[in-house]
């Protein structure tokens, strides 16, 4: 019997794993990605959603690949007028627009009062004042501006696309439904605290050295998160703004910003806090959020904040399915209370 030697070359953009087809864009095979640049303004003159155009049916078929156990993480945590936020955003109220009491007592819809109702159905509802970047969100990415004449990713400026009733270019309601492989980067877990310190300062090394504890990989198209524990003192709805404000500090830098990008490929990054990168921003910085001005303007990275990684801490669950899809209210300049899931 005669054994021959089959030898499979396999492109920058594919590999074989088990019995199954796992697809993985790599190196210059990612669309849209390059090595040690990262992505940027490659997708056109007009396009609005960054780097979540590489993002394909294959990565859709490897995030829910990682899927073995059928457990889901709700990512997401509860808001109402208490919680806390980034002090430049407004307040929000719910407000009951409509009562039981109050459409029977004021009687103006007649099929109330009607023959037709005499089971005395009713209903709530609410009329809400609510700021869009409040709780877990997802900045879009005309969120952050720079220069004097206030431009936002891909060169859309305010004095074109600006507006009294939001932004007319990049609003969130042009993020496409988020289906990716999702990465948790435990810092606090890696420093063996339950939650990082104020101003803690995550450098690449950190990153990569936690990522090395892990047992963990970047690959190019996923969803990376980085867990300070902060969210651990969030409580019913964010109330402690004290306590939640003591922690919120804790990011990355912008050098850790560009080697999750330009050199790991992340499509998105998120944090547990309002705003993922270290506050106050070390010196020498040209903006009070250097982070934000590479992800959001420069590389049409899409941020991720205030997502809840305690229990997918908690599993050990670093590998997962990151789902989200955001309200789709347009001319909001971020995707705000969602409830994004993993599924590990």
């Amino acid at each position: 019997m005669q054994f021959r030697r089959l030898v499979i070359t396999l492109s920058a953009g594919a590999f074989l794993w088990g019995s199954g087809y796992l697809y993985a864009q790599q190196g210059e095979g990612r669309k849209g990605w390059t090595p040690g640049k990262g992505y940027g303004w490659v997708w056109g003159k007009d396009d609005e959603v960054g780097a979540l155009n590489t993002l394909g049916p294959e990565d859709v078929r490897l995030a829910l690949r990682t899927v073995r156990q059928g457990k889901v993480y709700d990512m997401g945590v509860t808001y109402d007028r208490t919680s806390f936020k980034w002090p430049g955003h407004s307040p929000g109220e719910i407000m009951t627009f409509r009562s039981p009491e109050g459409v029977k007592r004021q009687g103006d819809h007649p099929f109330v009062k009607g023959a037709g109702n005499s089971s005395g159905t009713a209903w709530h509802s609410s009329a809400l004042f609510i700021n869009d970047n409040v709780a877990t969100q997802i900045d879009g990415l005309g969120h952050a501006t720079e220069g004097k004449d206030d431009h936002w990713y891909n060169g859309f400026k305010e004095k074109d696309w600006g507006g009294n009733w939001g932004i007319r270019k990049c609003g969130a309601e042009t993020i496409p439904p988020i289906v990716a492989r999702g990465v948790l980067i435990d810092v606090a877990g890696y420093q063996k605290v339950d939650t990082l310190p104020s101003h803690f300062l995550i450098t690449r090394q950190i990153l990569q050295a936690a990522l090395r504890a892990q047992g963990t990989e970047i690959r190019p198209g996923d969803a990376v998160f980085i867990r300070t524990g902060t969210l651990r003192h969030w409580g019913e709805a964010g109330g402690d703004h004290a306590k939640v404000g003591e922690h919120d500090s804790a990011g990355i830098d912008l050098d850790a910003a560009k080697w999750l990008v330009a050199d790991q490929g992340a499509v998105l990054v998120g944090s547990d806090t309002s705003g993922v990168e270290v506050g106050p921003v070390p010196e020498g910085s040209k903006s009070f959020m250097p982070v934000h001005n590479y992800l959001l303007i420069e590389q049409g990275v899409h941020m991720g904040e205030f997502h809840n990684l305690e229990e997918l801490a908690k599993d050990k669950a670093y590998n997962f399915a990151y789902i989200c899809g955001v309200n789709k209210i347009k001319g909001t300049a971020a995707g705000f209370a969602l409830r994004p899931i993993a599924i590990r």
